[in-house]
């Protein structure tokens, strides 16, 4: 079995893990949905950080690229790609660490959730590192490589950081009051501080602006939940909206400023070619 026609296999493997947690776990089967796993800890209102309702319909746009790219990484155009190539296993992990995920909140293991989360952070930031400083290959690979993974890279950034809430608050931790506040706050400011750090790790200004947007739309959906939802805290409203607007404007100077020395302090390294073996 060549190497090509492996890997292509075990992402579209990891497709159905995906795609059978997904059923389970949002409740197209058996019902509930993610929300209402865990006695409630991953609604919009269990912790200060959570992104209000509507913020998750991002899920959609990021799954139906995925869909896109698993297609798309068996098309004969893709056989000598190099973001394909470099992207395909990191890929599959997070499919199936995404589809694991949901799994796991479903059975309401919330410390098991934080471990599988962080392993789809590790998966993505090797997509980010695999395809920096990789020349173009034309608008479909822009759309379902760097904009698939800017967004999915994004929006788990805040994921996480909502998650581990989910995660202290189910240990007895208050979900309310001056600790948690002052707590959320800074966390808020880590988020903004990762969004600048990833902005610097690459060129490629569609992932950015897929990577940025995420972010910004997660930290304003923070805002909105914490400013008009049920679990109302102003302050911690106020710095997310605050938030929203640093990654923003981390993004604009990154695109007009920043970008151009990205990934230029090391050559690019060939890929090695694709190889067939007996089996």
């Amino acid at each position: 079995m060549s190497t090509l026609l492996r890997d292509r296999l075990v992402v579209s493997l990891a497709a159905v893990v995906w795609i059978a947690g997904t059923v389970l776990g949002t409740g197209l089967v058996g019902g509930g949905g993610v929300q209402s796993q865990g006695e409630g800890l991953f609604s919009d209102s269990a912790t200060l950080i959570a992104p209000h309702g509507p913020a998750f319909g991002i899920w959609s746009v990021i799954y139906l690229l995925l869909a896109g790219y698993v297609l798309w990484q068996w098309l004969p155009r893709t056989d000598d790609s190099v973001r394909a190539a470099r992207t395909r296993l990191p890929a599959a992990g997070s499919l199936v660490l995404n589809g694991v995920w949901l799994l796991v909140v479903f059975a309401g293991w919330l410390t098991i959730s934080v471990a599988v989360m962080a392993g789809i952070v590790v998966c993505l930031g090797v997509i980010l590192r695999r395809s920096a400083s990789l020349p173009s290959e034309g608008p479909m690979a822009a759309v379902l490589v760097s904009a698939t993974f800017g967004l999915y890279l994004g929006w788990i950034c805040v994921a996480t950081c909502a998650n581990i809430a989910s995660w202290l608050v189910g240990l007895g931790i208050a979900a309310e009051g001056t600790g948690p506040t002052a707590t959320t706050v800074g966390v808020l400011a880590v988020v903004v501080a990762l969004a600048g750090y990833l902005l610097t790790r690459t060129p490629d200004r569609v992932l950015l602006a897929g990577l940025a947007a995420a972010i910004t739309w997660g930290l304003a959906w923070v805002a909105v939940g914490r400013l008009t939802g049920d679990l109302r805290n102003q302050v911690v409203g106020l710095a997310a909206a605050v938030a929203a607007l640093a990654v923003v404007a981390l993004w604009v100077w990154v695109a007009t400023h920043g970008s151009r020395a990205v990934g230029q302090h090391r050559p690019m390294r060939s890929l090695p070619p694709q190889t067939t073996t007996a089996g």
